[in-house]
């Protein structure tokens, strides 16, 4: 009962700051099932796509006028990727070594530790995510990808006390460990990823995708050194089947996870259409539409 108490006095707080914050914003619909708010319990603002209040993304950014936020069904990347923490509204993005990126380009930072290495950059942030998603599900057998060089880094190697090992070219596991499961394990795992693993090793393990069927976890992405990689982190629809997403990424030097403006748009920012034409232009990075992937 506590636990149910807080959780909807924390909702009446951000409701009740939203409702505030603009005078044209419909009712609210009672929640259901003691879930977070899904497009139906979500405030809706004619002139405003952002709550300051809210403390996730999908109470943060609010769908542009005539959109309605997809539900994701609880479990699912979608529904993760959708209910991301978000630090309180206006703090600035930090760089693993602790300073500020004061680079005007996004509009909100995703409440996730990163190390004090230089590692998790921008297809290391989108790894990150699936992979905290998977271990947040006991799906420790799903949590495996591809090294630059081809070697499959699986997690259930690591549980059994494996670490990589590399002899020249030759990329091996190696007992050297105990068998354990702990949450500092899996990042430990997932640092050793990210230090071999890039954009391009994972472009190639990812599946090509057209926008107008854009879903959450869906990444637009471009292999190379330099290459570039931002993960869809929302999605909503309106009545023409007309798609509005949110985009999420890390940059270089390795950086905390942050939700990116839309300077094409600033009508529906940070809210990018899914009618764009040949080219998806994001602050930091241009992409095509054949560079749209999914898992």
């Amino acid at each position: 009962m506590k636990k149910h108490f807080n959780y909807y006095m924390a909702m009446f707080v951000v409701l009740f700051s939203c409702n505030n914050e603009n005078n044209n914003i419909n009712k609210v619909n009672k929640e259901k099932n003691n879930e977070l708010p899904t497009k139906d319990t979500i405030i809706k603002s004619v002139n405003k796509t952002i709550c300051d209040s809210g403390f996730n993304i999908a109470t943060r950014f609010l769908p542009p006028e005539g959109f309605n936020r997809i539900d994701y069904e609880k479990n699912t990347f979608g529904y993760y990727l959708q209910h991301l923490p978000l630090k309180p509204s206006g703090e600035k993005v930090k760089y693993y070594d602790g300073e500020i990126k004061y680079k005007n380009v996004y509009d909100a930072v995703v409440d996730m530790e990163i190390s004090k290495n230089n590692l998790q950059q921008c297809a290391d942030a989108v790894i990150r995510l699936k992979a905290e998603y998977l271990y947040s599900q006991k799906k420790f057998d799903e949590i495996s990808f591809s090294l630059t060089n081809g070697f499959i880094m699986d997690y259930s190697e690591w549980i059994n006390g494996n670490r990589l090992a590399i002899d020249g070219k030759k990329t091996y596991w190696k007992k050297t460990a105990e068998i354990s499961n702990t949450y500092k394990d899996f990042r430990a795992y997932l640092e050793t990823v990210f230090s071999y693993a890039g954009t391009i090793s994972l472009e190639k393990s990812l599946k090509a995708k057209t926008n107008n069927d854009i879903e959450c976890g869906d990444v637009f992405i471009k292999g190379g050194d330099p290459g570039h990689a931002v993960i869809v982190v929302d999605v909503a629809i309106n009545k023409n089947r007309e798609k509005v997403f949110l985009l999420a990424q890390s940059y270089m030097p390795a950086q905390e996870t942050q939700i990116l403006k839309n300077f094409n748009n600033s009508t529906i920012s940070p809210w990018y259409s899914s009618n764009f034409k040949d080219t998806l232009k994001t602050p930091e990075w241009i992409f095509t539409k054949s560079q749209l992937k999914t898992w």
